[in-house]
């Protein structure tokens, strides 16, 4: 009967052993997923994958913002213009209420990188190209408002509208009340999620925009999975099965073998 018993259970354990290791790869591809290995990216060139980790310099280096000057990895600006909206039914008491146009508009285009939490962030990493980038929550670290000037009022000099990347342009209508200069960056050290697609350039690991869409960057998440991966669960339950059959497996046999 021991004999019976344990080869049965060596017959599971051989039938588990290729399962077992296919699990066991399967989790150790998503753990370097996980952990922005780029080997393991590449896997998935193509894919559609949402990335944490933290923000770190690209191939150039920190940047700088171009409103504030601000050490960053990323940046962005906007220009509005506040204006009051022609008056058309031309009456005194008509009250009228202030709106505003954005007239620009510019985001940076330089890659910057990603690592994994508590990885060298001058180490092997990937880079994210913000290109065709939507982001959600940066940190806003410019906010001014520039008045048009009046006769015979001394006004502050608009020293930021020279640094002003892109085309300004719009439908300038109404009288305009004052210019807001508005900028957002990511520092480097700064959590961020990413979601977009994994290509390879000149041997980098790049994530881009996936076609026809757009990347999705949210800086300042929490980095801390909040839940056990299901590969490794997957893994770990292929292996102590295999390890149980094959173990139990071999000493029943041995018993048989010596009962009998």
């Amino acid at each position: 009967m021991l004999l019976v018993i344990g080869s049965a259970l060596l017959a599971a354990a051989v039938v588990l052993l290729p399962l077992t290791v296919i699990g066991l790869r399967r989790w150790l591809r998503q753990r370097g997923v996980a952990r922005l290995r780029p080997a393991a990216l590449a896997f998935h060139e193509g894919e559609r994958l949402t990335l944490t980790g933290i923000s770190a310099p690209g191939p150039e280096g920190t940047v700088s913002s171009d409103l504030a000057g601000t050490d960053c990895v990323w940046h962005g600006h906007e220009v509005l213009r506040h204006y009051w909206p022609l008056n058309r039914d031309g009456g005194d008491s008509a009250v009228r209420e202030r709106a505003c146009d954005s007239i620009a508009d510019y985001t940076s285009e330089d890659l910057f990188g990603l690592v994994a939490e508590g990885a060298d962030p001058e180490g092997e990493r990937i880079f994210v190209d913000p290109a065709e980038c939507e982001q959600r929550g940066a940190e806003l670290c410019l906010q001014r408002l520039v008045g048009r000037p009046q006769p015979g009022v001394a006004t502050v000099a608009d020293d930021l509208l020279p640094r002003v990347k892109g085309r300004i342009s719009g439908i300038f209508r109404g009288e305009t009340i004052e210019f807001e200069y508005r900028e957002w960056v990511i520092r480097p050290g700064r959590s961020v999620r990413v979601t977009g697609v994994p290509t390879v350039r000149d041997g980098k690991v790049v994530i881009t925009a996936p076609e026809g869409g757009k990347l999705l960057v949210e800086p300042d998440v929490d980095t801390q999975a909040v839940r056990t991966p299901p590969r490794r669960t997957e893994a770990f339950s292929l292996t102590a099965a295999f390890t149980a059959c094959a173990v139990a497996g071999s000493v029943l046999l041995a018993l048989g073998i010596s009962v009998g």
